[in-house]
């Protein structure tokens, strides 16, 4: 009888990205949730369980912050969903036509965003949305829609809204190349059987390539919404720490960031910090297991 043979050189090669990952991810991740149990008292680490919790879902000084960011969080990942993610299957639907001229031109522009850095953006940005001396006011009064503009970023109705839209702008090319690999990956056989029946254009989108990709239709959905409850960049160089005006762009990162490190006259909790990102990771873990149950039941309707 033939033994398996045990591939120890798998476990050599993975040892040292697992290990990086390990002191980098894991470790710090269970520090900080250990941390969330402690407070200090009389400038002495003290076990009080749960109470940090309790504190930020109950007590008014703090639930009030709690749960406008967590609102504004939501706000920002729907957004996303609705706008980006339709934006980049359209795009990617678009741009992999097989006739379409300089397609590898508008990828890459469409792309660059990406990369920038969230500073760049974010300053970019609010120097073109500025009414003072921004381009935005006289590029709508030259199409005549000068009357449409306002200082979206200055007014709390607005200002949440427009900072998710430029995040769409920035990060739009990653659905969209996403689903360009798989629009690509559809076997030509299927698509030419589709044709046969008469299934083309818009309805060979619908009926044939879309149920294809749904399984990456379900990663970016994943990807932008643990991507979307993990913010803080866009929104503290463009509106700082306090999230203004009156914190109506405040959202969960931002909490944390002031209530951990402390801003202004506000001195740094490290322990009601941990706490706040405590709550971001089991939101974060029971939507992602949400998204994956949705997205089994989806696939088995499909398969029957």
């Amino acid at each position: 009888m033939q033994t398996r043979r045990i591939r120890w050189h798998i476990a050599v090669f993975l040892a040292p990205a697992v290990l990086v990952y390990t002191a980098v991810m894991i470790l710090p991740l269970f520090n900080t949730l250990r941390l969330a149990l402690f407070t200090e008292v009389d400038q002495a680490r003290v076990y009080v369980g749960l109470e940090n919790f309790r504190t930020l879902f109950l007590d008014p000084l703090w639930s009030a912050q709690f749960w406008n960011a967590l609102g504004n969080n939501f706000w920002f990942f729907l957004i996303h969903m609705l706008v980006q993610n339709p934006i980049g299957i359209a795009l990617a639907a678009i741009l992999s036509h097989p006739r379409l001229r300089f397609a590898a031109l508008y990828r890459s522009a469409i792309f660059i965003p990406t990369i920038l850095s969230f500073v760049i953006v974010g300053f970019a940005w609010k120097l073109i949305l500025s009414p003072l001396w921004g381009i935005a006011p006289s590029m709508l009064d030259a199409v005549g829609l000068k009357s449409l503009f306002a200082p979206w970023l200055g007014k709390e109705e607005y200002a949440l809204t427009t900072l998710a839209l430029v995040s769409v702008w920035q990060f739009v090319g990653i659905p969209m190349m996403l689903i360009y690999a798989a629009l690509l990956s559809i076997p030509e056989e299927i698509l030419e059987a589709g044709e046969i029946d008469g299934i083309t254009g818009a309805s060979a989108f619908w009926k044939i390539k879309l149920p294809l990709i749904l399984p990456s239709i379900g990663i970016i959905s994943i990807l932008t919404f643990v991507g979307n409850f993990n913010a803080f960049d866009l929104i503290y160089v463009s509106q700082g720490a306090l999230a203004g005006p009156d914190f109506s762009t405040d959202i969960l990162g931002t909490f944390m960031y002031r209530t951990f490190f402390g801003f202004q006259l506000q001195l740094g909790d490290p322990y009601m910090g941990s706490a706040i990102a405590g709550a971001m990771f089991a939101i974060i873990l029971v939507g992602v297991c949400i998204y994956l149950f949705g997205i089994q039941t989806r696939m088995r309707r499909y398969q029957l």
